[in-house]
């Protein structure tokens, strides 16, 4: 039976209730749930095993990589930039980054880099992975590349260039790195545990990741005994050339061990931020009002960093999905509180989001790496936490 530490107040018990069946019907293995309301922590849990090889438990200090929930806190960094008038979003990206002018780039706005508009998914040419988190060469690389759409009329998730494409933003900007800029503007004020290149020191809190594979790999089965609704994916999905893979095969090696400690050190402001659920809720929710005296944003600018970019069907994930600049919005795939959510989920289940309307703002991280259609654990507590607040969704 797995022990469940931490508070809750009195009203969101569902909430430790699914959380506790996360681990006893759903899979978690070590995992750590926050809720924020107006500012103040109404629930912090925590859970299961750090590490299931060496039995080390998961505690309120332990750390979890988040994969693209990372995009969320970057995504507020270039809205802290904005507000300050360091940076314009209808502006080009060229304004600031020369270089990415090439091949017809001359006239992106800073604002499709965010919304996911930019046709910027892949590289016609990967780059060594080394090179790529040494980051400049991926970037020159990027600068260089073709649009593989017409840039503002279609949108497709950029799962792995976004970091470096919104990264070098803040870089030529701020001269920080976008880590940098995330410490010092973001974790030092408001005492996050969140890192965007984690230092050697604090490796040892990091959980170890288990990766359930899928129980059918819809891949291997004839085209008919797909069922209807995935076939355009999974035909995506068997294409080497399509942008459902190609968007995942930016380096060389493609894939990325998201475990190893020179990929933890890096900096990949799209998919490598390692942090607590704690970090993840009290950033969302000094995105709507204050924590301890700190704001991010004002209103008005959350309000223009919260409004539909783009949505519809998404050229890389072959379904519909919504944008802002830089969040995603809420849809059935997505769970959030209500129709003014905006947030940003990771691979494997990993959610962090702020709801302006209800006051609230959440972080769930875990290290059992699930995702797909039938992992329900984030919807899990977020359905328990509507309950709480007697929301009904959307």
């Amino acid at each position: 039976m797995t022990t469940i530490e931490g508070e809750v107040a009195p009203g969101f018990e569902p909430v430790r209730e699914a959380f506790t069946a996360n681990f006893t019907r759903r899979g978690d293995i070590g995992a750590a749930v926050c809720v924020y309301l107006h500012g103040r922590p109404v629930v912090d849990l925590w859970g299961g095993s750090a590490d299931p090889e060496t039995g080390r438990p998961w505690t309120r200090d332990t750390l979890q990589l988040v994969y693209s929930a990372t995009k969320g806190v970057t995504a507020t960094a270039v809205h802290m930039l904005a507000e300050r008038g360091a940076l314009d979003l209808d502006a080009p990206v060229a304004k600031y980054w020369p270089e990415f002018a090439a091949n017809g780039k001359a006239d992106i706005p800073v604002r499709w880099l965010l919304s996911h508009q930019a046709g910027l998914v892949a590289l016609d040419q990967p780059v060594p992975l080394k090179e790529a988190l040494a980051w400049h060469p991926v970037v020159a690389a990027l600068a260089a590349q073709r649009s593989l759409w017409t840039p503002g009329e279609a949108h497709g998730y950029h799962g792995r260039t976004w970091g470096w494409l919104v990264g070098e933003v803040i870089r030529r900007v701020t001269g920080r790195t976008p880590g940098c800029f995330v410490a010092e503007e973001m974790v030092a004020p408001l005492g996050l545990d969140f890192f965007i290149g984690l230092p050697a020191s604090e490796r040892g809190r990091v959980s170890r990741m288990v990766y359930r594979r899928p129980d059918v790999d819809l891949t291997t089965l004839p085209a008919g005994s797909v069922p209807e609704e995935l076939r355009e994916q999974v035909a995506a999905w068997r294409d080497p050339d399509s942008l459902s893979n190609r968007a995942y095969a930016v380096t060389d090696p493609a894939a990325i061990d998201f475990g190893s400690p020179d990929v933890q050190a890096a900096e990949l402001p799209a998919s490598n931020g390692i942090g607590t659920a704690h970090a993840l809720a009290r950033m969302y929710a000094a995105l709507i009002g204050e924590v301890d005296g700190v704001r991010l944003l004002t209103p008005e600018t959350l309000r223009s960093a919260t409004k539909e970019e783009a949505a519809g069907k998404d050229q890389v994930m072959l379904v519909e999905s919504r944008f802002s600049a830089g969040y995603m919005l809420p849809t059935m795939p997505v769970p959030m509180t209500g129709t003014t959510a905006f947030g940003h989920t990771g691979r494997g289940g990993s959610l962090g989001f702020a709801d302006p309307e209800h006051g609230i703002a959440f972080g769930y991280a875990m290290n059992h790496i699930i995702g797909g259609a039938g992992d329900v654990r984030a919807a899990s507590l977020v359905d328990a936490l509507r309950k709480s607040l007697d929301v009904k969704w959307l």
